[in-house]
C-alpha cells in the first residue's frame, strides 16, 4: 500500500503539472480568418450552409453537442452543454433535459427553459413569431410538442421512438434562440449563450465576435475575438494566409491542389485534411420538364464518370458513395459491392455512357437535337469548378449547358423556390444520422428538398428506420432505403468531399474532424502563442 505522504506528493505533482498546463494557455489575441463569402444574414436556424455556422456558432450553445475532440460523430460522442444531463422514458418517447443555471444571455437576461421551448416551437411552425426561411423544420416532425417543468427541466415528447433526435440536437445547426429577441433581430444582431459575443457583421466585408466576459464556462475562452475577412477570391485569400495576414484558413476550404501551395510557400503551417460529409450532387426541378422524364434524370446520372471528378478537383483525395457519408469516415455507408450494382457506379463507365445515349435517344434527343439547358450553381469555387466538369460530361450524351452562378446571398432561396432546371450543388450534412440525411433533403414537404423528389413507400422506409433501435438492423434498412435514392436519380451524387484547414504554428488547440463546420466547433478553447 502507498504511503499517504506519497499520495501527497503524487498529487501535488499532478496539481503542479495542471497548473503548468493551464499557464500555457495564454489569454488574450484576435484570431484571425478570412471567409469565403457573405452569408445571407447571421440566423443559423434560417440558412443552409456552414457559410453561416463557421462565424456565429461561437455566439451560441446547443442543449447537447458533439465532443470536439472526437473524430466521428455516434450517439456515443455527445456530451452536455446547456443541458447537464438527459434520460428518455421508458416507453422512448419523451426525451427530458435539465438545464444549467445560472447561465446568461449576452444582453444580461437569464437563460431559462422557456427558451428551450421557443426555440423549438419556432422550428415546429407552432408559434406566432415565424422564421422567415425554415429548412430543418423536418427534423421535428416527430415531436408532438416540448414541455418545461419549472426553469430548468424541458422535454420533447414524440409521436414515436426516435434515438436519432438526440443527434439533431448535437448539430451545430441547432443553437438555443432567446425568446426575448425577435427572428428578425437574430438575422443582423444574434444574441446568444456562447463564448463569443457579435459585434458586427457588414455585408461582403467583415464579421466581428469579441470575448464573452461572463460565459459560463469559466475561463474561457482565451481569444479576445475572432474577426472573419470575407474574401471571395479562394487564390487571394490563400496568398494572404501564406502572408501571415491570417492566423487561419476558412475551415474545411483549402482544396487539395492548394495545400501544395501552401505548404510550398508557408512550410511551418499546420494543415490537416478531414472527409466533411458534403457530397457533391446534381439538383434537377423533376417537376418541370425536360427533367420530370426519368429517362433524362437516369441518362445523366449514368454519364457521370465520378473518377475522373475526384482525380481533377482532389487528386484523389475524395470518396464515392450515396447519399450517407462514405465509409470510414461514415457510420451508415453503403457497402461498395451494394454500390456498384446501381447504374452509373459501375467500373465500365463507357458501356454506362452508351447506354444513357439510348435513353437520351428515347427521349427524342441525339446527335442532331441536343438539350440545351442552364446548370445554377452558387458563386464559389467549391461549386463553379465541379459544375465545369459536369458541363463536359453532358456533352457526350447530347445536353448542351450553360454556366450560371449565383451569389450565396441568393443561391438557397432560389433553389428553395425551384426557381432552376439543373443545378450543380454541395450538400452539406449536418450529422452523419440517416434521420438528418432522408428527412432533410428526400421527404416529400422540407424546405431542402430541392428536386421535389417525393416517394411515400420510400418515406415509409425511413419512418421504419428512424424508429429502429438495433444498429446492425438499421444499417440494412438504410442501405436499402439509399440504394432505391440513387436508382430514383432523387439527387444523383458525384462525390464526397475532403477539404483541407490550416493555421499558423501559434495558434493552438484548435481540433478539425469529420463534420467540423457542421458540429458545433467554436473556438473557445483557441489561444495564440506569440
Amino acid at each position: 500500500m502507498r504511503s499517504v505522504q506519497t499520495l501527497v506528493a503524487a498529487a501535488l505533482s499532478l496539481l503542479t503539472v495542471s497548473s503548468l498546463a493551464l499557464a500555457s494557455e495564454k489569454q488574450g489575441g484576435i484570431l484571425r480568418v478570412y471567409h469565403r463569402d457573405s452569408p445571407a444574414s447571421a440566423s443559423i436556424h434560417e440558412e443552409a450552409t456552414y457559410s453561416v455556422n463557421v462565424p456565429f456558432m461561437p455566439v451560441f450553445n446547443n442543449l447537447v453537442m458533439y465532443k470536439q475532440d472526437v473524430a466521428q460523430n455516434s450517439l456515443e460522442s455527445i456530451v452536455p452543454d446547456l443541458a447537464e444531463s438527459w434520460a428518455w422514458s421508458d416507453d422512448k418517447k419523451m426525451l427530458g433535459f435539465k438545464l444549467r443555471q445560472g447561465v446568461k444571455w449576452h444582453d444580461g437576461k437569464p437563460f431559462t427553459s422557456n427558451d428551450v421551448k421557443c426555440t423549438f416551437d419556432m422550428l415546429m411552425g407552432k408559434s406566432a413569431q415565424k422564421f422567415r426561411k425554415n429548412p430543418r423544420k423536418s427534423w421535428y416532425d416527430e415531436v408532438v410538442d416540448v414541455t418545461t417543468n419549472g426553469d430548468f427541466e424541458v422535454a420533447f415528447n414524440l409521436k414515436r421512438p426516435q434515438p436519432a433526435l438526440l443527434a439533431l440536437l448535437a448539430s451545430g445547426y441547432t443553437p438555443i434562440y432567446p425568446c426575448h429577441v425577435s427572428p428578425g433581430d437574430m438575422r443582423v444582431k444574434p444574441i446568444g449563450t456562447g463564448p463569443f459575443k457579435f459585434v458586427e457583421f457588414k455585408a461582403n466585408e467583415s464579421i466581428k465576435l469579441v470575448r464573452n466576459p461572463d460565459y459560463w464556462k469559466k475561463g474561457l475562452p482565451y481569444l479576445d475575438g475572432i474577426e472573419f475577412t470575407i474574401i471571395p477570391n479562394r487564390s487571394t485569400a490563400i496568398l494572404a494566409f501564406v502572408a501571415g495576414k491570417f492566423d487561419m484558413t476558412f475551415p474545411t476550404e483549402v482544396s487539395i491542389p492548394l495545400l501544395k501551395d501552401v505548404k510550398a510557400q508557408a512550410p511551418n503551417a499546420v494543415c490537416v485534411v478531414e472527409p466533411i460529409n458534403v457530397s457533391t450532387n446534381i439538383i434537377v426541378n423533376s417537376s418541370a420538364p425536360p427533367f420530370d422524364n426519368l429517362d433524362i434524370r437516369r441518362a445523366m446520372a449514368m454519364t457521370l464518370d465520378r473518377q475522373a471528378f475526384v482525380s481533377i478537383l482532389n487528386e484523389g483525395q475524395a470518396d464515392i458513395g450515396g447519399t450517407m457519408l462514405p465509409a470510414p469516415g461514415g457510420l451508415w455507408a453503403m457497402p461498395k459491392e451494394m454500390l456498384e450494382t446501381i447504374p452509373g457506379y459501375g467500373p465500365d463507365v463507357n458501356a454506362s455512357r452508351e447506354a444513357a445515349r439510348k435513353l437520351m435517344q428515347k427521349a427524342g434527343y441525339g446527335p442532331d437535337k441536343h438539350l440545351q439547358v442552364k446548370v445554377s450553381t452558387r458563386n464559389i469555387p467549391v461549386y463553379r469548378d465541379p459544375a465545369v466538369i459536369l458541363i463536359d460530361q453532358l456533352k457526350g450524351i447530347y445536353i448542351d449547358g450553360e454556366l450560371e452562378v449565383v451569389e450565396t446571398a441568393n443561391w438557397f432561396s432560389k433553389v428553395a423556390r425551384k426557381d432552376y432546371a439543373l443545378g450543380l450543388n454541395l450538400t452539406g450534412n449536418a450529422v452523419d444520422d440517416p434521420d438528418q440525411s432522408f428527412y432533410e433533403n428526400y421527404s416529400c414537404k422540407s424546405e431542402r428538398n430541392y428536386t421535389n423528389y417525393c416517394n411515400a413507400d420510400i418515406e415509409k422506409l425511413f419512418d421504419q428506420q428512424s424508429q429502429e433501435t438495433d444498429v446492425a438492423k438499421r444499417k440494412k434498412l438504410v442501405w436499402e432505403i439509399d440504394k432505391k435514392l440513387q436508382e430514383d436519380v432523387a439527387r444523383p451524387i458525384i462525390f464526397h468531399g475532403r477539404q483541407g484547414s490550416c493555421w499558423q504554428p501559434y495558434v493552438k488547440g484548435i481540433t478539425i474532424m469529420v463534420n467540423s463546420s457542421y458540429n458545433g466547433y467554436r473556438y473557445e478553447d483557441v489561444w495564440l502563442d506569440k
